[in-house]
């Protein structure tokens, strides 16, 4: 009886074995990183404040005139009040503007980071605190108020015969939790009797497959496609049961469509990426490149003597050509990636070389997929 357990409970772990090595082999991915939840996403804020306590890199007075008006505005809310004939020296001031992402579903009293930039000609905010600013939305109303000492990455140093250096940007900063939310935004989350889900790449295929997958763990008629973006669920109405259903959800494993084809070139850095189902018709191609080389030298003719001639001065001028050998190189049709790199590395060909080889493909009607230059 107890070889009968033992036998058993090996059989079992086997068997979970299997279904973990399976579980790791699955190549599908996860909704959670195919599509989001529509309505469910970060809200930017911004607001305008200003940073004190600069060593003297702060806005110079004579061309950042609205920083004095902030100054004295700020003082004036503090109940001190400036004549309007004193000179304000803002060397030790900023105006700067405070920007932050709201993510979804804050709660008021909760904190998030905030991003401060300055809008002078102030050198540096290192060392500075930023005062109290409001961070509005898009509609205008307060989400959350931001302050506190700022973290600068960059500085500068200047010489006093005029040399400066500077490493990063030392006129920008962030403060880690520097803003606490005061104002919840509405979601759409726990409204209505569907949840819709909002493919991060737009595609049919993998639309069409979300919403089998759903209805093969959920059942029939529980998903459906609305278009290549949209994926409409039957969804329960109590939130807590909603949060349930959702995070089973965001488990199911889908394989995605396959992406277009397409070749992608960056004419700033040469760098070309090639998707996998890029094809070529049947072509020849033929590479190579032709170096023509121009030298020009200048001889001086002297007269016979006592004819009373003068010097002539004539060019003598070297042209000289040199082609390299570059075999030709043939595509079959239906070639794949994997041929393609195959063939031009063959041949030595560089990035600005491959380039031109794929826009004389594209122009001649056998490369299979769309060519686009950033």
């Amino acid at each position: 009886m107890k070889r009968l357990t033992i036998v058993t409970l090996m059989s079992m772990v086997l068997a979970w074995t299997s279904v973990s090595l399976n579980a790791q082999t699955w190549t599908g991915e996860r909704i959670k990183d195919l599509a989001s939840v529509a309505g469910v996403r970060d809200n930017q804020l911004v607001g305008y404040g200003l940073v004190v306590g600069l060593d003297g890199t702060g806005d110079q007075t004579t061309q950042t005139p609205f920083t004095v008006q902030s100054i004295r505005s700020m003082l004036s809310s503090q109940g001190v009040q400036v004549p309007p004939d004193v000179n304000f020296q803002t060397d030790n001031v900023a105006a700067v503007m405070v920007t932050a992402d709201l993510p979804a579903f804050s709660r008021p009293g909760q904190d998030i980071d905030v991003t401060v930039a300055s809008i002078g000609n102030a050198d540096s905010l290192r060392g500075g605190a930023l005062l109290m600013t409001p961070m509005r939305g898009a509609d205008g109303e307060i989400y959350a108020m931001a302050q506190g000492n700022l973290t600068v990455s960059g500085f500068g140093v200047d010489g006093a015969d005029g040399s400066s250096i500077t490493v990063n940007i030392p006129s920008s900063g962030r403060i880690p939790n520097g803003a606490t939310v005061e104002r919840e935004v509405t979601s759409p989350f726990n409204t209505g009797n569907t949840i819709e889900l909002n493919l991060n790449t737009a595609d049919f295929t993998t639309a069409r497959r979300v919403a089998d997958a759903i209805n093969e763990e959920l059942g029939p008629e529980t998903a459906r496609a609305e278009d290549a973006a949209a994926v409409t669920v039957q969804a329960p109405q109590d939130p807590d049961q909603r949060v349930g259903f959702m995070a089973y959800l965001e488990d199911i494993r889908v394989e995605p469509g396959e992406a277009p084809a397409k070749v992608i070139v960056n004419s700033r850095s040469g760098t070309v990426v090639v998707g996998s189902e890029v094809r070529v018709r049947q072509a020849a191609v033929s590479h190579g490149s032709l170096t023509v080389t121009i030298s020009e030298d200048f001889d001086v003719e002297q007269p016979p003597p006592f004819t009373g001639g003068q010097p002539v001065i004539t060019p003598d001028t070297d042209i000289q050509v040199e082609q390299e050998d570059s075999p030709m190189f043939l595509f079959g049709p239906g070639v794949r990636l994997e041929q393609i790199v195959e063939s031009v590395n063959q041949v030595g060909a560089a990035p600005s070389d491959l380039v031109a080889i794929l826009e004389a493909l594209k122009q001649a009607g056998a490369l299979r997929a769309e060519l686009v230059v950033i």
